[in-house]
């Protein structure tokens, strides 16, 4: 396919692909699905080899947020039975981190609902830092606390935070209908912010939401535009309770697509599969390694994830081996220019969506089941 062939050469040299490239990869049939994946493939192991990077979540304050973020179950008013709790302590949050770097763990995400970190707060969050990297001098730690105020992004740096996380989600031209309480731009200035402070920035999206082929390669090109280090890939979990209970949207096959297109879009950029993957991927989910270099380890923030020996079982299994702390995940090229804006060629501005996208198959919501944290256990869900 010729497609694939100038979209693998143009991966191999660290560009990206025009929109109407992008949209293309969307739009190819399931009978094409293992050529897309393998052509996407080629260009994952030019840049990060056969190397998983393995993340963890530590969910530091749970629920109760003032947002109205539709997909999110903390979301103001939510009624989903989710576990609701306050600031961790340090040495909590510490043992937290500790279970998963035991289990793999080159990086520590510390998650927190809110609009935003007050003062305070990111004093909390410092002193956790400090008590993470006192008794693992080596792991990553990424804060992803909301919108940042002038000055918190370099006193997380100074802290020793290495990231910061903050996603763009879906399309600007969509955002104000997925949440109105801050704006597409909002997101924007924050990673502008980490990246100024000398973080390395993360910015993803999340698919499944009802958006169209469009929106997708929209906010895709807008990340690389902004030039994130890596890319969190969520799908949608459709939470019970939340305006979005119903989106089930996505199959496996079109999860895959999904997950090439930004390959392609991101070359070189830390690919990483994230919340929903057990979800909708389901049994295709060792196909996904050839797409990503990085998923999540265990948990999710208020949904249970894989359980840990099964994704090292499936990294394994598919011949993938697990990146150890010695090894740096990002190509030289962008290495040296981690945390501080463009590190390689950007792609074009994305341009203003055009039409709908047409349904892909229909989702099986008779395969999948969203366990909440906290089910099968002694914890109540709203601890």
């Amino acid at each position: 396919m010729d497609l694939l062939n100038t979209l693998v050469d143009k991966g191999l040299r660290g560009e990206s692909p025009t929109r109407e490239e992008a949209l293309a990869v969307l739009a190819t049939s399931d009978e094409e699905l293992l050529d897309v994946v393998a052509a996407a493939g080629k260009v994952r192991r030019k840049w990060f080899g056969r190397r998983v990077k393995l993340n963890y979540l530590v969910n530091l304050k749970s629920g109760l947020c003032p947002e109205d973020c539709s997909y999110c179950s903390q979301r103001l008013g939510s009624e989903a039975g989710i576990l609701k709790y306050t600031w961790l302590k340090p040495d909590e949050a510490s043992k937290a981190a500790a279970a998963g770097v035991a289990g793999g763990a080159k990086r520590v995400c510390l998650v927190a609902s809110g609009r935003g970190p007050t003062d305070r707060d990111i004093d909390r969050v410092s002193k956790t830092i400090e008590a993470i990297k006192e008794e693992n001098e080596h792991v990553e730690v990424c804060a992803c606390l909301g919108l940042l105020s002038e000055g918190q992004a370099e006193r997380l740096r100074a802290a020793g935070a290495d990231a910061y996380n903050h996603n763009l989600n879906t399309s600007e031209n969509t955002y104000g209908t997925i949440t109105t309480t801050h704006t597409y731009a909002d997101r924007v200035e924050t990673v502008h912010q980490a990246q100024a402070a000398g973080l390395s920035a993360c910015s993803g999206l999340i698919a499944g939401m009802g958006e169209s082929d469009e929106d997708l390669v929209d906010v895709v090109l807008a990340l690389r535009a902004l030039d994130p280090d890596s890319v969190p890939v969520n799908f949608l979990i459709p939470f019970e309770g939340t305006p979005l209970a119903e989106e089930w949207n996505l199959t496996p096959q079109r999860a895959l697509r999904i997950l090439a297109m930004v390959r392609f879009a991101c070359p070189d950029v830390e690919v990483r599969l994230a919340g929903g993957r057990e979800v909708h991927l389901r049994s295709l989910q060792p196909l996904a390694l050839h797409l990503a270099n990085s998923i999540f380890l265990g948990d999710y923030l208020t949904s249970e994830g894989q359980e840990g020996k099964a994704d090292l079982a499936m990294i394994a299994d598919a011949g993938f081996e697990v990146e150890g702390t010695g090894t740096t995940t990002l190509p030289a090229h962008r290495a040296a220019g981690a945390g501080t804006g463009c590190g390689s060629a950007c792609g074009d501005a994305p341009e203003e969506a055009a039409h709908a996208a047409e349904a892909d198959g229909r989702a099986r919501t008779d395969l999948v089941a969203v366990r909440r944290r906290g089910a099968g256990t002694d914890l109540p869900p709203n601890a």
